[in-house]
């Protein structure tokens, strides 16, 4: 079967594709953020979706090399042969599309146990997961800020997974990790400015900078570690973030 030209189409065709061989394969990224959240089309906050990045489980990554070229796609050999451990890449080259596979983990400004509750959710990987992807980037460009936008318009934070951003969860990653928590810090005010900036309906930014504040409470009264206590002392006079390799597209 050939490459479909609709993105979304061709998500839910490589996941149903990995499910038949038993691999567990989750959307991450715009598109993924896109399925959960219907204010990513709204004027303000659409924007395109090139490429398809999926999370897959460790020890996964040599069965998904020996598929993905049978639904069409081109590897990035170099690249696959020196990190296959922990990211894939692929080409669709009929429609100019990436595809980015992250295995066992997410490691880019910060990590991000994406990996180990991919059974959440049947095509993506949870909303937390996709939040926390989203704001652990130290160089926010405007499409992130849109996602981070839709994603907060349109779900809460609440004590779950059921289209909430399980707040648990997300405090747990920053109780000992000082650098997650300034970058997520650092994110969450950017996408405030983005809503005083832009023309948003009225009641979509109230309800970002609400839930924004939701967050800012729980990530600044949760208990820290001593580890983050430690790290707090030393503060930016340290760079506290990671900045990921550049991959030239196709």
């Amino acid at each position: 079967m050939a490459i479909l030209p609709d993105a979304l189409d061709e998500a839910r065709r490589i996941v149903d594709e990995a499910a038949e061989r038993r691999l567990i394969l989750r959307l991450l990224g715009g598109l993924a953020i896109r399925l959960h959240s219907p204010s990513a089309t709204h004027r303000s906050l659409a924007r395109p979706y090139p490429d398809l990045d999926f999370a897959l489980p460790e020890k996964r990554g040599d069965r998904v090399e020996a598929f993905l070229p049978e639904l069409g796609y081109i590897p990035n050999k170099s690249f696959n042969l020196f990190n296959g451990d922990r990211r894939l890449l692929f080409y669709d080259e009929t429609h100019n599309r990436q595809i980015d596979i992250f295995v066992g983990r997410f490691q880019m400004c910060h990590r991000i146990p994406i990996t180990e509750r991919l059974a959440l959710e049947p095509l993506t990987i949870p909303l937390a997961e996709l939040l926390l992807t989203k704001m652990q980037v130290i160089k926010l460009n405007e499409k992130d800020v849109r996602d981070l936008c839709a994603l907060l318009v349109d779900h809460p934070f609440g004590p779950g997974d059921d289209e909430m951003f399980n707040l648990p969860f997300i405090v747990k990653q920053t109780m000992d990790d000082w650098g997650l928590w300034k970058t997520v810090s650092l994110s969450a005010q950017k996408v405030r400015e983005y809503c005083d900036t832009r023309d948003l309906e009225a009641e979509h930014s109230l309800t970002i900078l609400e839930r924004l504040e939701v967050l800012r409470k729980a990530l600044d009264t949760a208990p820290k570690s001593l580890k983050w206590k430690a790290r707090d002392k030393i503060g930016e006079r340290m760079p506290w973030y990671e900045l990921p390799e550049e991959v030239q597209r196709g």
